[in-house]
């Protein structure tokens, strides 16, 4: 993190709230109170800001997406052109309640709004009767302004990072329900203990504002691109051993072929002298007359007896 309590001194991240408005769970991260006004402790908003990314940076980089959220008018296009520039998910209109905790009614309701859109794409929609329509492009529309930022969000986050957690109070309540964690710029207003990642600041100025989520963006960057380059080893490691299975093969394929336990082959054999006049007749293995004795010898699934003289 390239930023420095000066910097965040520049940006008016220390002013707080008027005295008489401040929350007293905030007490931790006050400098003082100096004429009306709490000054926020930079340095401890430092020492948060860079828990904050750091924790942001690895749940990126192990895959997982941010959902940025600020629908106050001061935060509204900062926050999209953030999201927008990481392709991460965001809200800044209004926060639909059951985002997080009724999420799977929500991804119906998105999979309605594509299917209008691919009616209205396909000229579907201009078959239909005028008044039908209108009230679809009526839904449409109202649909477009509550779930823009989110129709790419196939699960649920991995974070939330929230501007102003009284102002977005219902966010927070849903991300603390589902165990989300919950990275947020706090006030001296706001209760710092609601969310797991608090950043003390001002989040009423748009350079306090600003100068917060850049930095969070630049630590988002960061675990992309560990995400790519943990995506790269991964592919090469496959790579080298689909090609030494594929070296292996062809000497598995040459190598000698071993008989099965309990088989055994006649014709390697080595027979005395006395017992070489045998022929194949069936399926088992016949000795005849052998010396003093007969001996007889049973073998499935070849059969033979002793030639008789004259015979070829």
């Amino acid at each position: 993190m390239n930023l420095t309590v000066k910097d965040l001194l520049d940006a008016g991240v220390h002013f707080g709230h008027q005295t008489k408005r401040w929350n007293p769970r905030s007490k931790p991260y006050i400098f003082d109170h100096r004429q009306g006004i709490s000054i926020i402790d930079l340095g401890k908003t430092h020492v948060a800001l860079q828990q904050a990314c750091d924790f942001v940076e690895n749940l990126v980089a192990e895959g997982g997406i941010m959902l940025f959220v600020g629908t106050k008018r001061q935060a509204q296009d900062i926050v999209r052109e953030a999201a927008t520039g990481t392709s991460m998910p965001y809200c800044v209109h209004r926060w639909l309640g059951g985002t997080l905790t009724n999420f799977g009614t929500i991804k119906r309701s998105i999979a309605k709004f594509k299917h209008f859109q691919q009616m209205e794409t396909s000229g579907e929609m201009a078959k239909l009767p005028k008044k039908e329509e209108s009230a679809i492009k009526r839904e449409m529309a109202r649909m477009q302004r509550n779930f823009d930022g989110i129709l790419d969000m196939s699960e649920l986050p991995g974070a939330l990072f929230v501007i102003d957690v009284n102002h977005e109070d219902i966010a927070v309540a849903e991300a603390t329900r589902c165990g989300i964690p919950c990275v947020a710029l706090v006030d001296s207003n706001s209760d710092p203990t609601t969310v797991t990642h608090p950043i003390p600041g001002n989040d009423d100025a748009v350079k306090s504002i600003r100068i917060i989520v850049d930095t969070l963006v630049e630590a988002v960057q960061k675990g992309l691109a560990q995400r790519d380059t943990r995506r790269i080893a991964h592919g090469t490691a496959d790579l080298k051993a689909a090609s030494a299975a594929m070296a292996a093969a062809p000497v598995a394929a040459v190598a000698p072929a071993v008989a099965p336990a309990g088989e055994v082959d006649l014709e390697k054999i080595e027979l005395p002298a006395h017992l070489k006049d045998i022929t194949v007749v069936g399926e088992e293995v016949v000795v005849v007359e052998a010396g003093a004795g007969k001996i007889a010898a049973k073998k499935k699934p070849i059969r033979a007896v002793k030639k008789a003289d004259g015979e070829e």
